[in-house]
C-alpha cells in the first residue's frame, strides 16, 4: 500500500474523529472526551500530511529544503501555541481565539495567492475558470477573516474602544463591497490570459476584503462580541475549506466545512436567543451606545455590607447566581463555588442562571463554573430559569450588567430593546456585585 492510500485512510479517520469531537463538545458531560477526539484527529491528520510531503519531496532534487521548511514551521507554530496556551488566563481566552482565527484567514490569503502564482493547468477551460474562482473566493474570505479577527482581538483586549464605528452609510459600504467583490471575481476569471491585469485585479480584491473585514467588526458593538467570535469562527472554517479546494486536500475541505457550519449554527442560536437576526449583527445594528449626556434619573442604589448579605443568604430557601464577565476578571468562580457548596450543605436550593451571551465568548461562563467544579445539573440556561425567578428569595448578580438589564424589556428606545435578558428584578431580593455604577461592556446604562 502506497503513502497516498495510507494518507487517504488517515484523513477519513481524522474526519470521523472531528465529527465525534463536535458531538462530544455539545454537552457538558462529554466535553472532555470530545476534546480528546479532536486532539487525536488533529494529530492523525498532521502525521499523515507530514508523511505524504516527505514522500513527495524525497523524489525531488531539492526536496530536503521543503521538508526542512515544513518541520521548521511545525516546530515554530507548535512552540508558540504551547507558550500561549500555558500563559493565557480564562479571561484572555476570547481575544486569543480571535487571534487564532486571524492566522487561519492569513493562511487562506497566502494559499490563494500561491494558487494565483502557480496558475491552473487543466485541459478544459471550464476547470481553469473554476480554479480562478476558487482563488478569488478563498482570498476574499480569508482576508475578511484576517482583519475582522484582528479588530475583534483588539476590542476584546480593550486595546481599542468596544463602541461601534458608525460611518455614514455603513450598510451601503458593506453591500457595495460584496457587489464589487462579485464584479472583481468575474473580471479576474475573464482576464485569465492577461497576467498583469489579473495581478492588479487580485491586489484590488485583496485590499477590498481586508477593508471590509475591518469595517464589519469595527461597526459591531461590544454587546455582540460573543456572536462576533462565533461568526469569525465560521468564517475561518469556510476560509480553510476554500484552501482545501485549492490544495485538493479532502480533509481540509471536510474540516473547514465542519467548522464553518457549526460556527454559523452557533451564531444563529445566539442571535435567536438575543431576538436578533444574523444579518443585523453583521450590519452592526446592535451595541450602539446610549445617547451622550443622558441625564435620566435612575434612582439611588442601596449598598449592602458582607454581614447583611450573609444573613440574607442564610435565611433564604432559594438562591440564584447570575455570573458575567466581571466574575471572570475577578477570578471569583472559585469562591463562588465554595459559597455554593456551603449554602447547599445548609439545605438551600442554589442554581446558576447563564445568559447565552454572558461573558465575551460562547459558553465562557459554563467553562469557568466547570473549572471551579460547580455541578452541571444546577447550571441552567436563561429560558430554564426566568419563570422561576418570582419565587426566588435572593439573586446574586456577579459582574453582569447587560444580560440583566430591564431596559431590554421596558425601554423601546434602548439599543438592546427586545433582547431577552435574565429577569432578576422579579426575585424578592437582588444583590449586584459591581465595581462601579458605570455602564456595561455594551455601553448601555442599567436602570
Amino acid at each position: 500500500m502506497d503513502v497516498f492510500s495510507i494518507t487517504t485512510a488517515a484523513y477519513i479517520v481524522a474526519s470521523l474523529l472531528f465529527i465525534l469531537s463536535l458531538a462530544g463538545l455539545s454537552k457538558h458531560e462529554s466535553s472532555r472526551s470530545g476534546l480528546v477526539y479532536g486532539m487525536v484527529g488533529m494529530a492523525v491528520a498532521l502525521v499523515a500530511t507530514v508523511a505524504v510531503v516527505i514522500d513527495v519531496s524525497s523524489d525531488l532534487d531539492d526536496g530536503w529544503i521543503t521538508i526542512v521548511l515544513m518541520l521548521g514551521a511545525i516546530g515554530i507554530g507548535g512552540a508558540i501555541g504551547l507558550w500561549r496556551a500555558r500563559i493565557v488566563e480564562m479571561t484572555g481566552m476570547p481575544e486569543l481565539i480571535a487571534a487564532l482565527h486571524s492566522f487561519v484567514g492569513l493562511a487562506a490569503v497566502l494559499i490563494g495567492w500561491n494558487g494565483h502564482v502557480e496558475g491552473s493547468h487543466y485541459a478544459l477551460d471550464s476547470l481553469n475558470n473554476i480554479h480562478e474562482a476558487e482563488v478569488s473566493i478563498g482570498i476574499f474570505i480569508g482576508a475578511v477573516t484576517f482583519t475582522g479577527s484582528i479588530v475583534a482581538n483588539l476590542k476584546l483586549s480593550a486595546k481599542i474602544s468596544s463602541a461601534p464605528l458608525m460611518l455614514p452609510g455603513k450598510n451601503l459600504i458593506n453591500v457595495g463591497s460584496l457587489v464589487l467583490f462579485a464584479i472583481l471575481t468575474v473580471v479576474y476569471v475573464a482576464t485569465e490570459a492577461d497576467t498583469t491585469s489579473q495581478d492588479l485585479v487580485l491586489v484590488v480584491l485583496t485590499a477590498l476584503a481586508l477593508g471590509l473585514g475591518w469595517h464589519l467588526v469595527a461597526s459591531i458593538g461590544g454587546g455582540d462580541m460573543p456572536v462576533v467570535v462565533s461568526m469569525l469562527n465560521s468564517y475561518s472554517g469556510w476560509a480553510a475549506a476554500a484552501s482545501g479546494f485549492l490544495l485538493s486536500n479532502d480533509l481540509l475541505i471536510v474540516t473547514g466545512a465542519l467548522v464553518g457550519s457549526s460556527g454559523a449554527y452557533l451564531s444563529y442560536i445566539m442571535c435567536q436567543a438575543m431576538n436578533r437576526s444574523f444579518i443585523s449583527v453583521i450590519a452592526g445594528g446592535f451595541g450602539i451606545e446610549a445617547p451622550a449626556g443622558d441625564d435620566k434619573d435612575y434612582g439611588e442604589h442601596r449598598e449592602i455590607q458582607a454581614e447583611a448579605a450573609a444573613d440574607m443568604l442564610a435565611n433564604a430557601s432559594s438562591v440564584v447566581i447570575t455570573p458575567g464577565y466581571g466574575m471572570a476578571v475577578a477570578q471569583a468562580q472559585y469562591p463562588v463555588a465554595e459559597l455554593t457548596s456551603k449554602l447547599r450543605a445548609k439545605g438551600i436550593d442554589v442554581r446558576f442562571a447563564i445568559h447565552p451571551v454572558a461573558g465575551r465568548l460562547p459558553g465562557h461562563m459554563n467553562v469557568l463554573l466547570a473549572e471551579a467544579k460547580v455541578p452541571y445539573d444546577i447550571v441552567l440556561e436563561m429560558d430554564e430559569i426566568n419563570d422561576d425567578l418570582p419565587d426566588v428569595d435572593v439573586v446574586l448578580v456577579i459582574g453582569a450588567n447587560d444580560t440583566v438589564n430591564p431596559a431590554a424589556a421596558e425601554d423601546p428606545t434602548s439599543p438592546i430593546a427586545g433582547m431577552p435578558v435574565i429577569e432578576v428584578w422579579n426575585a424578592r431580593d437582588v444583590i449586584v456585585f459591581k465595581r462601579s455604577m458605570a455602564t456595561g461592556y455594551a455601553g448601555v446604562q442599567n436602570p
